[in-house]
C-alpha cells in the first residue's frame, strides 16, 4: 500500500458511472413490472453498490480503508430505442438497459474513486445475477470515474462528465 501518513485529510467526493444492456426485452418488461422471480432489480442492486462501496478494500488488494461518509447509488432504466448514455455516435439502445452512476463522500487522506467505481460494478453484477436467467448474454458496459474533488491534485473531471 501507498503510504499515506503526510498527506492532508481534506472533503473528498468522486462519481463514476457505467450500464448494462440487455440482449432481449425480457429483463426490462420484468423490472418495469416489478415481477422478477428473484424481487425488486432496481432496489436490490441499489443496496449492492452501497455495500460494494462500503467494502472496496476487502475486494480491491491494495486500496486503503476509509471512513465513507455518504454513497448514493442512482439507476434509471433506459428503454429500447433510445440513446446509449455516452454514446457520441447517436448509437440506440435495442433491448433496453439499465444506466448506473454512484456518488462517493469521505474526509481523508486518499481519495474515493475506486469505492464510486466499485459501487457501480456492484450494482451492475447484482443487476446481471437477478436477470440472467432470462438474458444469459446481459452486457456491463463503460464503468468509469466521471468526476474527483479534493486531494493535493484538485477536482478532475471526464471529458465526458455533464451535470
Amino acid at each position: 500500500m501507498v503510504d499515506i501518513t503526510g498527506k492532508q485529510p481534506t472533503n473528498r467526493m468522486a462519481i463514476a458511472s457505467g450500464f448494462v444492456l440487455f440482449r432481449n426485452d425480457e429483463p426490462i418488461q420484468l423490472i418495469k413490472e416489478n415481477s422478477n422471480k428473484k424481487g425488486d432489480v432496481l432496489g436490490v442492486a441499489r443496496i449492492a453498490g452501497i455495500m460494494a462501496a462500503k467494502r472496496c478494500s476487502d475486494i480491491i488488494p491494495l486500496c486503503h480503508p476509509i471512513p465513507i461518509s455518504k454513497v448514493t447509488v442512482h439507476l434509471d432504466l433506459i428503454g429500447p430505442g433510445q440513446p446509449a448514455p455516452g454514446a457520441k455516435s447517436g448509437r440506440l439502445v435495442k433491448h433496453g438497459g439499465v444506466s448506473i452512476m454512484a456518488q462517493v463522500h469521505c474526509f481523508g487522506s486518499t481519495g474515493v474513486e475506486m469505492e464510486a467505481l466499485t459501487a457501480v460494478t456492484g450494482a451492475a453484477l447484482t443487476i446481471h445475477d437477478m436477470c440472467k436467467a432470462v438474458d444469459p448474454d446481459i452486457i456491463t458496459h463503460n464503468v468509469k470515474v466521471l468526476l474527483k474533488q479534493g486531494g493535493k491534485n484538485g477536482d478532475w473531471k471526464s471529458e465526458d462528465w455533464t451535470p
